[in-house]
């Protein structure tokens, strides 16, 4: 979880419409479930499987306030730098504020859902049951921001667009398309090679750029200018590094539109920058800004006893949510001679004393990551594969261990001092096997060259962890080398791939989809920009992608999810690390949320600020 607001705009899949509101951070109310197939002809919604939770005539979502006051200005702090307002090409680091403010989507994806999207530039969609082709029809009323309408062409020339020249998820998923045809000034379709359950979906969410205001030449390059979009938003202050104010549009379409009430409540939103994470944490102190999203476990347990918190001006809670936990790990990457052997990974892991950590670091707060989907139903963890996960598996016999086959596996535990002998010399051991000997205090290789990998970090709590980790490999001859690096320069290595270990954090939805073949795909793995950053290329993984892509029913999608889980379990290409039970969120009194929350937690969107604060 980072500082910045929650969002549940990912493009990433669903499980059957299911919803869930949470009130607090204790579940209160399971609001949906798998429905009957979706009906033939244009709709107003399309879920991952079934129909949408939410009908035709509905006014707003659950977990909004319909009466939320509006106006007023809400300021959020970000730690690090940026220099481009475009998210949708690979160069440069973009402000979390452009994608859903600025520039809207065909469709908006509802948070009370796993994977649900209901009209927004699009007033309608059609599709079969088999997913061969999505079809959408656009609402007259849609104006980007300068007045002028949008059009289906607009939508083709963004598809286009975006599909030679955006993000990698993004030319991945479109190169799927077939043919992309406008039917009329407000409709266009587009025909896929083959049958999709998900992609009518992240087509939905495709962003729509204007074509009079774009320039497709210069479009890969980095810019301060943003995209000209249909959003409430507009950027309407720009200072380089320092900060982004984005203004409400008084002229904004969408206002009343059902996905749109209760939610972009204040007049002016704005992001500060911060070089470092204390500088950052005192200004909120100072109420500089209105929301903290917490991440250090420390400055949760100690930081907030000031006078602020204690007479009630600060208001601090735990926030639970229905999504899969976000999996930390420091990842290794396996395009590296030094970590290409899984027994020398192994090592690796054994050697990191997760308890010492988690109590010496942060006071026991944190749980250990063990499964990429944890605390969900799509975890494999704790749980004996069952007939269909077994069948899936059969053709890779050797992707899964017998230990995760069976449930029985958890990440390594040591007795919490430090200095557990039973891991080194299992970690030992490991080495030993790949071909590394301990001489003189040293790891070394038959031609004695030193085991001295370098792990990258961005931050100070990223160092704080190396810097423990440094000690505990030193005990098993590892010369672990930290490179602190600005927030610029280390997206941009990782982004490159250029490090031996890298810390990393993916947040998963309640339904992977198409974007797994972008975290773990083999294909991604040579391709720069995307999420596979251990370089991992294995069969097995890339079958259980296909199969839970194919997967139509419930149980077999979670099926196919969990084998996923245990080949990726498998491969160790990480040193899982640990995660939150809840968001840990401080606020400003003068800024309120929404009583009920939603499937995936609070969203920064849908608060407002107190009249008169």
């Amino acid at each position: 979880m980072s500082d910045i607001t929650r969002r549940a705009f990912l493009c990433n899949g669903s499980i059957a419409g299911a919803g869930l509101l949470m009130s607090g951070s204790a579940r209160s109310q399971v609001v949906a479930t798998s429905l009957p197939a979706p009906l033939a002809g244009p709709q107003h919604g399309l879920a991952m499987h079934g129909r949408p939770l939410y009908p035709p005539d509905f006014t707003h979502y659950a977990s909004v306030n319909p009466q939320a006051p509006q106006g007023g200005r809400l300021v959020q702090g970000v730690v690090g730098s940026f220099d481009s307002l475009n998210p949708f090409i690979v160069r440069g680091t973009v402000p979390p504020i452009i994608g859903w403010n600025v520039v809207e989507a065909l469709m908006a994806r509802s948070p009370d859902e796993a994977f649900t999207c209901y009209g927004l530039i699009a007033r309608t969609v059609e599709t079969d049951e088999a997913r061969r082709f999505v079809a959408f029809t656009l609402d007259p009323r849609a104006r980007f921001s300068d007045g002028t309408p949008v059009t289906a062409e607009d939508v083709l020339f963004s598809f286009n667009l975006l599909r030679a020249k955006g993000r990698p998820n993004h030319r991945t998923y479109y190169g799927k398309v077939a043919r992309a045809e406008v039917t009329g000034p407000l409709s266009i379709r587009f025909d896929f090679a083959g049958e999709d359950r998900e992609l009518p979906l992240i087509l939905a969410l495709m962003p729509v750029l204007a074509r009079h205001a774009t320039d497709e030449v210069r479009f890969d390059q980095t810019s301060f200018t943003p995209p000209l979009g249909s959003g409430p938003y507009t950027a309407v202050e720009v200072k380089p590094g320092e900060s982004v104010t984005l203004a409400r549009n008084p002229a904004y379409w969408g206002r009343d539109l059902p996905v749109n009430h209760g939610n972009f409540n204040v007049d002016t939103l704005r992001y500060d920058f911060y070089r470092d994470v204390n500088g950052q944490f005192e200004a909120f102190k100072r109420g500089l800004y209105d929301i903290r999203f917490e991440t250090d476990p420390g400055r949760w347990k100690t930081g907030y006893d000031i006078p602020a918190v204690r007479d009630g001006r600060i208001l601090t809670e735990e926030v639970g949510n229905g999504r899969p936990k976000a999996y930390s790990a420091l990842l290794f990457n396996m395009r590296r001679e030094i970590f290409a052997d899984v027994r020398v990974r192994a090592a690796m892991v054994e050697l990191f004393d997760a308890e010492w950590a988690n109590q010496n670091l942060y006071f026991g707060l944190f749980r250990r990551n063990g499964s990429f989907y944890d605390a969900s139903e799509l975890s494999a963890l704790g749980r004996p594969a069952e007939p269909r996960e077994r069948e899936l598996l059969a053709p890779f016999t050797d992707a899964v261990l017998p230990a995760v086959m069976d449930g029985t596996w958890r990440p390594p535990a040591s007795d919490g001092s430090g200095r557990d002998r039973g891991q080194l010399k299992r970690a030992l051991d490991l080495f030993t096997e790949a071909g590394w000997q301990l001489r003189r205090g040293t790891l070394m290789d038959p031609r004695g060259r030193p085991f001295a990998p370098e792990v990258l970090v961005g931050t100070k709590d990223q160092e704080r962890l190396a810097l423990a980790y440094q000690s505990m490999l030193r005990r098993a001859g590892v010369g672990l080398n930290i490179r602190l690096v600005d927030n610029v320069q280390f997206e941009s290595r990782k982004r490159s791939y250029d490090y031996d270990m890298v810390p990393y954090i993916w947040s998963q939805s309640l339904s992977p989809g198409n974007e797994q073949a972008f975290y773990f795909g083999s294909e991604a793995a040579d391709t720069p920009g995307t999420r596979n950053f251990m370089g991992l290329k294995s069969p097995a993984a890339d079958a259980m992608i296909a199969a839970l892509l194919a997967e139509r029913e419930r149980a077999g999608f979670v099926a196919a999810v969990r084998a996923l889980d245990r080949v990726l379990i498998s491969a160790r290409f990480s040193l899982p690390l640990f995660y939150t039970p809840g968001d840990w969120i401080a606020r400003w009194r003068r800024i309120e949320r929404p009583k009920d929350v939603s499937l995936n937690g609070t969203l920064a969107e849908s608060w407002w600020r107190v009249p008169g604060s």
